[in-house]
């Protein structure tokens, strides 16, 4: 399984990405800003999907919203 970042960079385990777009998390008051860097991500067994840790909580974020760093 193949995922792969809003630019068609491959992703893989441990990398770090940069969010390309401002996103509101459901259910939180959390805000996650256009540019910030997230750091060791997980992948899903969805090839859209991938799982991080910001602020201390685990999401789940499209991977057409992220450019590998």
């Amino acid at each position: 399984m193949e995922v792969k970042d809003s630019n068609g960079n491959l992703l893989v385990e441990g990398d770090s990405v940069v969010l390309t777009k401002t996103l509101d998390v459901k259910g939180s008051p959390l805000t996650l800003k256009k540019g910030m860097v997230i750091k060791n991500i997980r992948l899903t067994e969805d090839p859209d999907h991938i799982e991080c840790k910001v602020e201390g909580s685990k999401l789940v974020l499209k991977a057409c919203f992220l450019k590998k760093k």
